[in-house]
């Protein structure tokens, strides 16, 4: 029997955050059907998916209520777009870090009123959320933190700023020791910007307790990743996704608990031989460019068809949590640059050479124990389709079954997607 489930509705809330309430109505009973229909039509979910079913119903009312209590108390509300942006940082400062990547096709045409049609979708749905008021995230925030990973970022975040304070982060594309010192700059600019509106100083105690929250956040979450790879899995790719994108946006002491909780669960279903799929479901690991929620398209159509993803190469995925911060720093300097050297381990396409990312891809996979791997990529993402080009050299190389896949948040490609997910999958199997 499916559970009931509503994502909740408070118009006098989103009154108060200036959004354009008539329009925004309609959005939680389409997010709730969609929902239901690609998570709740699961069978033998774990039961302590529960807490993360109750983190979408409460997204634009309960969790918001949080974000603004914060506000109020003084603490920094940050928006952010990348996992480039030092966390460590909001959090030693007591403040609130928001994911607020677009995922929907809901405001794309919005955007398209001023942005290029040819341009990232991720990039057109979050800046369409903010100039039509359609997300009470964005309006929530006290200023958004952009950076300069693709063109189209970088040059939308100055058109951002007419709408929301946006400061911007300069990621060099090598990573050679020039590189990171002007990296180490740039977060102390960050840190700078934090302290301005908290009106006081981050000291080296509560940076340190920054990145302790932090790194077990990052752990709980590389524990959960490892549960799901064994055979057969007892969580599926759509709930894993699910999760890593509530990482985002949920406060991280509580997230990591209720990842352990899970985790606790799952070693018990592991033990107990009670799986969400047979040992025999072929296994998908997915890499690429991230889904921002709540692009599920993916997961849906290739667990729908029969498969199964088991894990995910991506910023919101391992390039989010597979590396930790050091804990042996002696001074505000030292702490900073291994941040900054741990910010450096991710690997995302726009840097060059980036053959460390291809590297990862390959040893994720042996890992995983997938059997075949789909590279996502969105449209107009130049660097993540251009390095696709190497990824199946290696994948060739290594006998791994391949395919690329690129795509955007409209529903229009769903059958020829699945027609190909579904012959992909047959391939697997022989």
């Amino acid at each position: 029997m499916e559970k009931n489930f509503t994502v909740k509705s408070d118009t006098n809330l989103w009154q108060r955050l200036d959004m354009d309430v008539e329009r925004f109505s309609a959005v939680p009973g389409i997010l709730t059907g969609a929902y239901q229909d690609i998570f709740l039509s699961q069978s033998n979910r774990p039961a302590a998916m529960d807490y993360f079913d109750s983190m979408v119903e409460n997204i634009y009312t309960g969790r918001i209520d949080e974000i603004l209590a914060a506000k109020a108390e003084g603490r920094p509300v940050i928006g952010t777009f990348c996992v480039y942006v030092p966390e460590e940082i909001i959090q030693a400062a007591g403040g609130v870090c928001i994911g607020l990547c677009g995922g929907s096709q809901l405001t794309v045409p919005d955007a398209e009123k001023i942005l290029p049609r040819t341009i990232c979708p991720m990039v057109k749905s979050a800046f369409g959320f903010k100039i039509s008021n359609m997300c009470p995230l964005f309006q929530a925030v006290d200023f958004v933190y952009g950076e300069t990973t693709c063109d189209a970022k970088k040059k939308t975040w100055e058109l951002l700023d007419r709408y929301v304070p946006t400061h911007v982060m300069e990621i060099p594309q090598r990573k050679l020791e020039r590189d990171k010192r002007l990296w180490i700059e740039e977060v102390k600019d960050f840190k700078a910007a934090v302290e301005k509106v908290i009106g006081s100083t981050i000291d080296e105690g509560a940076l340190k307790q920054g990145v302790a929250t932090l790194n077990a956040k990052r752990e709980a979450l590389q524990r959960l990743n490892g549960l799901r790879h064994h055979n057969p899995s007892p969580i599926s790719g759509r709930d894993m996704l699910l999760i890593q994108q509530i990482a985002f946006y949920d406060v991280p002491e509580r997230f990591t608990e209720k990842v352990h909780a899970l985790c606790d669960e799952l070693e018990i279903r592991c033990q107990n031989n009670n799986p969400v799929a047979p040992p025999s479901t072929p296994r998908i690991m997915v890499s690429g460019t991230p889904m921002a929620m709540p692009n599920w398209k993916l997961h849906n159509i290739i667990e729908k068809s029969g498969a199964l993803v088991v894990n995910e190469e991506s910023c919101i995925g391992t390039r989010y949590y597979k590396d930790t911060i050091a804990t042996d720093g002696t001074s505000m300097d030292d702490i900073l640059e291994k941040l900054t050297e741990r910010y450096m381990k991710i690997d995302c396409s726009c840097f060059t050479p980036n053959d460390d990312r291809i590297d990862q891809v390959l040893t994720e996979y042996r890992a995983s124990g997938a059997q075949g791997l789909i590279d996502y990529c969105l449209q107009f993402c130049h660097t993540y389709n251009i390095e696709a080009v190497k990824l199946r050299e290696a994948c060739e190389r290594e006998g791994i079954p391949f395919m690329a896949i690129e795509s955007d948040y409209s529903p229009e490609d769903v059958g020829q997607l699945q027609t190909r997910i579904e012959a992909f999958i047959e391939q697997i199997q022989g």
